[in-house]
């Protein structure tokens, strides 16, 4: 049978390729509805791509790319792709860079390679986030001292006009929020764009509001 246009309908039995899972192409059809959720996982906070076609392509360039070596941790890869003279401050469709997404998710000799090999501590996204964003909103105590000790500096603004003392205090992280004052205690004073101190962004029962609101 065939329907308007000129196109076979597949009859009764026909075999019907599936794409196998975790393959480039699986999902594809549902890409083209709805987005995809953003690689960086929960801790995101930029738009996600426009669905489509677009939206695949970059997917794989991401895959592709060191972005998605940082994302998981891959150090041999990351180094790989170092060595053939791959940009490490290089940022994707979203303005992340390899050292925001191994922040991100805690891949301290990912972030420590990356910083010897002369990334950009204190890069920011689209939504101005720096990598030091990242991993004090993730509670990634040790990352965010090695990012303080290459010079990045814990004063910058997000979008949201957040410091990272901001994003720290939102999750109740003590241990950050107790290292980021040590580098800068001004941080205390510092308003979002909300008008909002750090203080103002506590979890109801945390154990920070002494130390941030003295």
């Amino acid at each position: 049978m065939v329907r308007p246009g000129g196109t076979p309908r597949p009859r009764p039995g026909w075999p019907v390729a599936v794409p196998a899972p975790g393959s480039r192409w699986a999902g594809a059809e549902s890409d083209m509805a709805a987005p995809r959720p953003c690689a960086d996982g929960p801790c995101c906070s930029h738009p996600s791509a426009a669905p489509g076609m677009q939206q695949t392509l970059d997917e794989m360039d991401f895959e592709r790319g060191i972005w998605s070596a940082a994302l998981n941790g891959d150090l041999g890869r990351v180094k790989y792709l170092i060595q053939k003279a791959v940009d490490p401050s290089q940022p994707d469709s979203a303005g992340y860079t390899a050292l925001h997404y191994a922040s991100r998710n805690g891949h301290y000799a990912v972030c420590q390679f990356l910083l010897e090999s002369g990334a950009k501590c204190d890069a920011q996204t689209h939504g101005g986030a720096t990598a030091l964003h990242r991993a004090s909103y993730c509670g990634h105590t040790d990352i965010a001292r090695l990012l303080l000790s290459h010079g990045s500096n814990p004063r910058l603004v997000d979008a949201d006009g957040m410091t990272s003392l901001h994003k720290a205090a939102e999750k109740g992280h003590v241990d950050i929020c107790s290292l980021l004052l040590q580098h800068s205690p001004a941080l205390k004073a510092v308003r979002d764009r909300k008008s909002r101190l750090a203080c103002d962004l506590l979890p109801g029962n945390s154990d920070l509001r002494d130390l941030l609101a003295s």
